[in-house]
């Protein structure tokens, strides 16, 4: 069984059939965590599968699903509650893993509020608490409603239950001697959490009671907490941490430190462990020492928690999917171990890249058995001296697939030879070639070699590509081996050549014969621009890139005629291909390459001569003056920085283009602007101030 590909190296099919597999799994995952309070798996264990899915949908977001574990907080309410609707939404935090992840969470934060860094910015560092969210609603200062996050929008009716928890206060004391610092309506939202000595002490009673104990104290809390019957919950000793708010009628406070200071003030119990910091080497020095007191402390906590302290800055910050800006959790390292380095074996893709893979001694890594690892490439193993035989230190840490950190070079065998990486492809022996500026090495074999042959067929039928059904891997794969299908175009003479002689094949007859020929028919009468693009595997042009091209040339025709200009460089053609939403040079030159090729260009000609390819149908936009627009940002602007005017232009469904050309229809006009605002005059494209690009994104 072949190891899964890291993220670098994922085609887009092979990145949406993965984000597919991961939606489901974590589902299931956080099906069983949130509402039946029984994990599947270990925490870390569960974060390397949701940081693989994050990491993911950064290279890929236009392939971010409807049912995406990012844009999903814990899991469905329980039947058996009562259901509560949150009026702020109780939403979840990206993940970061290491300090050089800190100063780029400060450092991005800073370029979007336009901070240069003499100007302060405090983050207020909490511990990350390793049990239930809660949210408690006070009305005129008396507690009236609890609820559990469920999926951030709707979660159960535990009022009974957190009244049973001495922590929570059932009427907030004022500080102010009016009474006038606590809101009419306040959501006060935390974590419920149950400390390790009463752990202890709730198994020694589940044992002795002949009842099966709890896994961890977060699984006692969450099985505590959502018991039908609140005086179960009362007995197994529960405490609380406030650290956040969701509805309120009024903010009595302008910082997360005056939040959690008030909340206290109020008699709602907050963690001594917060601290205010005013710098990243501040944050780095909390989570070190927080680390260092992690195995005294009296309670489980599996990372920190950052957020920007002023309430303004939360504000301009804002979100993203389902989760703030302006906060981050920073996880504990995952575990490692060591083991030994069997075999390295190079696999290869459909693009014709080489990738080596380290074969192990299998060992157990955070709860799971790990007996393969990603060498990531070539400069990989050289860097760090990889060789067979060695101990090595695996670990599992923000992706899917085990990672090779380092060797213990005190244990290597005297007979250790470094790793001699092969100039020649393991399948086909066609030479392999290192192209300037990548690490990987390419089989240059291209439509000999049977490992790209039979894996650009695959593709070329998958789901998001033509999407033929009856044509997977196996009957490609079988078919190729005959001889009956060698490239795309065949496909769509295979009932002409061999129909015959699939109908007499061991297993298939003419039904099923029957049913792979419709599915062909049907597929060659209308095969939509992006996805007839995609399917033929240029590299670089993921589904993500295809779609862009199609949006941006309409039909295969039109595409074709400008991609032939284009590979002249000093072409308005190549300009305009340049000048698309995330094209640039590296994916322009692919592009070239592959429609430049004779027997691309000729087999595609095959194609269009057996296929029907129709013209890409653009989707509705919003209905904002902007929408299906594309602008170009110059100069310096007042109201807010550069992200943000982009991001807000996005949001609308403008398209945002780096460079003016024809295709432009605003240029948004900022202080000190350059060339840029030249280039739209003589151009006649339409320059419009910061408000009138505000004006245009509201609704029209």
């Amino acid at each position: 069984m072949s190891l899964p590909l890291p993220v670098e190296k994922l085609t887009e099919e092979q990145a949406a059939a993965e984000l597919e597999r991961l939606a489901k799994e974590l589902a299931k995952l956080d099906d069983a965590y949130y509402r039946n309070d029984a994990p599947l798996l270990a925490d870390a264990e569960y974060d390397v599968l949701k940081r693989r899915n994050e990491e993911i949908e950064k290279r890929f977001p236009r392939l971010v699903r409807k049912d995406s574990p990012s844009a999903r907080v814990g899991a469905k309410a329980s039947d058996d509650f009562e259901k509560v609707v949150h009026t702020v939404p109780m939403l979840s935090l990206a993940n970061i893993f290491t300090d050089e992840d800190v100063y780029d969470f400060v450092g991005r934060l800073r370029k979007f509020l336009g901070l240069d860094e003499s100007a302060e910015m405090a983050f207020m560092a909490e511990p990350k608490l390793d049990g239930l969210s809660f949210s408690a609603l006070y009305v005129n200062g008396t507690f009236v409603r609890g609820a559990t996050r469920g999926d951030g929008s709707v979660g159960e009716d535990i009022t009974e239950n957190l009244k049973m928890i001495k922590d929570l206060p059932l009427t907030l004391r004022s500080g102010d001697l009016f009474g006038n610092d606590i809101p009419e309506r306040v959501e006060i939202r935390g974590e419920v959490f149950m400390n390790k000595a009463d752990f202890f002490a709730l198994n020694d009673e589940q044992e002795q009671k002949g009842k099966k104990p709890f896994a961890n104290p977060r699984n006692a809390a969450a099985g505590s907490l959502r018991q039908l019957d609140p005086e179960i919950t009362k007995q197994r000793r529960l405490s609380l941490f406030g650290y956040t708010f969701g509805e309120t009628s009024k903010e009595v406070w302008t910082s997360q430190a005056e939040f959690l200071a008030k909340i206290k003030s109020w008699g709602f119990p907050t963690n001594p462990e917060n601290k205010l910091c005013r710098s990243a080497d501040e944050i780095v020095s909390y989570f070190r020492a927080l680390e260092e007191k992690r195995p005294n402390l009296p309670y489980d906590i599996d990372g920190a928690v950052y957020k920007v302290d002023r309430r303004d800055y939360q504000e301009r910050l804002g979100f993203v999917a389902r989760a703030p800006r302006w906060a981050i959790a920073h996880k504990f390292p995952a575990e490692q171990a060591l083991t030994t380095l069997k075999n390295i074996r190079v696999q290869v893709g459909r693009t014709g890249a080489l990738t080596p893979v380290a074969d192990l001694e299998p060992v157990n890594v955070g709860g799971v058995m790990v007996s393969h690892a990603t060498l990531h490439n070539e400069d990989e193993i050289k860097r760090k001296d990889f060789r067979i035989g060695d101990t090595v230190i695996v670990q599992r840490a923000g992706d899917v697939i085990p990672q090779l950190v380092g060797v213990k070079l005190e244990k290597r065998p005297e007979n250790a030879v470094p790793f001699v990486f092969p100039d020649r492809c393991p399948v086909c022996g066609s030479h392999a070639v290192k192209i300037d500026g990548e690490v990987a090495r390419y089989c240059s074999g291209g439509l000999v070699c049977p490992a790209q042959a039979v894996e650009s067929l695959k593709h070329f039928v998958s789901r998001n590509a033509l999407d033929i059904e009856g044509l997977g891997a196996k009957n490609i794969e079988f078919f190729f081996e005959r001889g009956w299908i060698k490239t795309p175009a065949d496909i769509f003479l295979l009932e002409e050549r061999y129909g015959a002689d699939i109908r007499k094949l061991e297993g298939w007859g003419d039904k099923s014969a029957d049913n792979l020929f419709s599915a062909i028919r049907r597929v060659r009468e209308n095969v939509p621009f992006d996805k007839f693009l995609f399917g033929l595997g240029v590299r670089e042009v993921g589904q993500a890139t295809a779609r862009l091209l199609a949006d941006h040339y309409l039909s295969v025709s039109a595409f074709l005629e400008n991609v032939d200009k284009a590979r002249d460089k000093e072409s308005e053609a190549y300009r305009e291909l340049l000048n698309i939403e995330s094209i640039g040079e590296v994916i322009a030159e692919e592009i070239s390459d592959f429609f430049g090729e004779e027997s691309n260009r000729a087999e595609v000609s095959r194609l269009l001569t057996l296929i029907n390819v129709s013209d890409f149908a653009r989707a509705a936009r919003s209905d904002s003056a902007l929408a299906g627009k594309t602008v170009v940002f110059t100069g310096t602007l007042t109201s807010m920085t550069r992200s943000e005017a982009k991001a807000k232009a996005l949001s609308v469904g403008a398209k945002v283009a780096g460079s003016v050309s024809k295709k432009t229809d605003y240029v948004i006009l900022g202080a000190d602007a350059g060339s840029k605002a030249d280039k739209a005059r003589e151009l006649g494209v339409a320059i419009i101030s910061e408000e009138d690009f505000n004006a245009l994104c509201r609704p029209a």
